[in-house]
């Protein structure tokens, strides 16, 4: 039986519980995934559909989540552009050849669908086998930009920030590049068979509003101005971002994703009821006892109404976390609306 009851909350429809899935929730916490990646990296299951499947179906199999969101990684995308990466264990993308000119920005071409054409079969694959629906996904142009700009993870974003109010044509220039990017992408995802989106931009919360409406706003408007066309839920998740969430949700989404840093029901009384919330338990909180576990995710259930309410944790699922208590959380989310 097909499960569509995180596309109706996502709707902002009435739900008869508050359905749940988990950010990370198929990685490294998990025995079945780390026995995988011992054969393969990363980046070579996100190349082999089969593997790529059988990954994401893993958290939807063990616990009853009601989504699958594709296994993949925000820098997949950027090699259909013509941006070479690696992903280094416990450092992250590293880009071979970061960009430091508007000549580099000139390089970047236009989305090409066949170079990550594993990407469309996998998604085609698990469609046929899924009875929830299934998340397609893409990094936001200004997280996208920090990676290309500073050659990797950065603490500060020195180079990013210096582009952006140095040279600001080219950084105009090379948001735009990302936005359109990252649409075709999403394109080429729903034509796969995904049937919700999610727009990630981990490193946002590093801005000012002020900034981000001058640097950021347009090109995220642009983008899910785009996305709107496709017809599919979309969910934006800005990380640190509670300062920026009426201007998150200026640039569009049918969802914003809360991170644990913010009060979920304060985050619902300034953005209003006309949009879905998705949040917002913090990560750790999954190594506390099981009695702190409930209360919390309780507090959380009860601040806000069930309707247009997407339960997650407040950012990506962390290493180590026990398999059980994922289990127990999602049995509790399930049940606790149902009970009251």
């Amino acid at each position: 039986m097909y499960n569509d009851t995180f596309l109706k909350a996502c709707r902002g429809e009435t739900t008869e519980y508050t359905p749940i899935w988990i950010m990370r929730q198929a990685g490294r916490y998990q025995p079945e995934y780390r026995k995988i990646r011992e054969k393969y990296t990363l980046v070579e299951i996100c190349k082999h559909p089969e593997v790529c499947s059988q990954v994401t179906l893993l958290p939807v199999q063990q616990f009853n989540v009601d989504a699958a969101i594709i296994f993949s990684d925000i820098m997949v995308p950027l090699d259909a552009m013509g941006i070479s990466f690696e992903i280094k264990e416990n450092i992250g993308p590293v880009i071979k050849n970061p960009i430091k000119s508007r000549h580099d920005i000139d390089k970047i071409h236009t989305f090409e669908p066949d170079i990550i054409n594993y990407t469309g079969t996998a998604i085609s694959m698990l469609r046929k086998e899924l009875t929830v629906p299934l998340i397609g996904f893409c990094g936001a142009p200004f997280t996208l930009a920090s990676y290309l700009i500073e050659g990797g993870p950065s603490k500060n974003f020195i180079k990013t920030k210096t582009m952006m109010y140095s040279n600001p044509d080219d950084w105009h220039l090379l948001l735009r590049k990302l936005s359109d990017g990252m649409f075709s992408y999403l394109k080429y995802q729903v034509a796969a068979g995904a049937q919700a989106l999610q727009v990630f931009d981990s490193w946002i919360g590093n801005l000012t509003p002020d900034d981000y409406t001058t640097y950021i706003l347009p090109h995220t408007q642009h983008l899910f101005t785009e996305i709107k066309t496709l017809n599919v839920p979309v969910i934006h998740f800005g990380f640190n971002a509670s300062h920026l969430l009426e201007l998150l949700q200026q640039a569009g989404g049918d969802v914003i994703g809360i991170d644990w840093k913010t009060d979920i029901s304060q985050a619902r009384q300034r953005l209003g009821n006309t949009i879905s919330l998705q949040g917002n338990l913090d990560p750790v909180l999954l190594f506390a006892p099981q009695n702190i576990i409930e209360q919390k995710t309780k507090n959380i259930l009860d601040s806000i109404p069930q309707k247009g309410h997407i339960f997650n944790l407040g950012h990506g699922i962390l290493p180590n976390t026990d398999v059980v208590k994922v289990k127990e959380l999602v049995e509790f989310v399930h049940q606790y609306k149902r009970k009251s």
